[in-house]
């Protein structure tokens, strides 16, 4: 079985994840939607409301699984036995970021690191963004999935 970890904070999960999340199904067997707990990382919503936002988006896939962990994503991807992480570019700059963390993963282990390039007009979209939006009351509807509500 294909397996990947697609692992992030999702404070909140935006288009540009559900792009990549959705266009990776078809690719591996299945994608474990990974929720990294940082305790030293103030977020905006909770383990819980990321966690609900995600399972509601992805309620209808069944190749896709949510977890959450703490520590090494490699250390994660083995204990939940799937060989890939999958990750998304938007920019140079991501792509710059990520392969310094791909080429550590692979040196700490033998998982692979896939990326796919965000769709052209998702690629503005950035968790760090919609937060911004929403903190000034602005309409950040249109930049997350539908399962993503603020009461």
């Amino acid at each position: 079985m294909k397996r990947a970890i697609f692992p992030g904070s999702f404070d909140p999960l935006t288009l540009g994840h559900y792009d990549i999340i959705t266009r990776g199904i078809t690719l591996f067997d299945e994608i474990i939607i990974a929720i990294g707990v940082n305790a030293d990382k103030k977020y905006m919503f909770s383990l819980e409301q990321r966690t609900d936002f995600i399972t509601k988006a992805f309620k209808e896939e069944p190749k896709v699984l949510v977890h959450t962990y703490e520590g090494l994503t490699v250390d994660f991807c083995r204990k939940m036995n799937a060989s890939f992480i999958l990750r998304g570019l938007r920019n140079p700059g991501d792509f710059e970021f990520e392969k310094a963390i791909a080429h550590t993963n692979r040196k700490l282990s033998e998982i692979e690191t896939v990326f796919l390039l965000t769709s052209s007009g998702k690629s503005y979209i950035s968790s760090s963004i919609v937060r911004d939006v929403i903190r000034n009351g602005g309409d950040y509807t249109g930049l997350v999935p539908d399962t993503v509500r603020i009461p």
